[in-house]
């Protein structure tokens, strides 16, 4: 009896460490791994280097970001032989909220691409902006306009476009997507690093 009460009381895993390790793995910096997943670079930092520990929450949105079920980021078991065919369910899409800008970010592409070529869904509630900061040198967006219209602005630049049109542009410059219209505007968002 005395062992199972030992046992019980195991020292959990360094998760920072292992977070790092795992973003190291992918070829993922400390922002790409931040935009992935949606918790900021700071603590992200702090939890790697276990200055802070994360939430249930914020865990499974790194587990996510990662391309690993919470229990797998926590030391769970391994999973079985992968599938040839991989769905991800509509519930399971990582998704970014910007209730602040009026827009919602699903991330589409495998986390594994993450900091060389990323793709998201965008909608954009009417005024709703996706505003971003310039990301690393050489850079590219394209933006397909699905429903609705917007506006490209980079740095002074602005360009109006509607449903069926595709913008392409330097994001190595402070750039935005601004919801131009009354209704609500939706996207595909592809991202090419440098």
């Amino acid at each position: 009896m005395a062992s199972e009460i030992t046992s019980s009381h195991a020292t959990p895993p360094c998760l920072g460490e292992i977070i790092q390790q795992l973003r190291k793995e992918r070829g993922m910096t400390l922002e790409t791994l931040s935009r992935a997943s949606g918790v900021s670079k700071s603590m992200l930092s702090q939890i790697e280097r276990d200055m802070a520990n994360p939430t249930i929450a914020v865990a499974w949105r790194l587990a996510n970001a990662l391309g690993l079920r919470l229990d797998q980021l926590l030391g769970g078991a391994p999973q079985n032989e992968p599938a040839l065919i991989k769905t991800i369910g509509k519930h399971e899409t990582p998704t970014l909220a910007g209730p602040d800008h009026g827009y919602t970010l699903k991330i589409l592409g495998p986390m594994d691409l993450a900091g060389k070529f990323e793709w998201y869904e965008l909608l954009l509630l009417p005024g709703g902006a996706l505003v971003s900061d310039p990301h690393d040198p050489g850079t590219r967006e394209h933006f397909t306009v699905l429903e609705g219209a917007v506006d490209i602005e980079v740095d002074q630049a602005a360009q109006k476009m509607k449903a069926g049109e595709t913008a392409r542009y330097p994001a190595d410059h402070a750039h935005a997507i601004r919801n131009a219209g009354k209704g609500a505007a939706r996207g595909i968002l592809v991202v090419i690093h440098g």
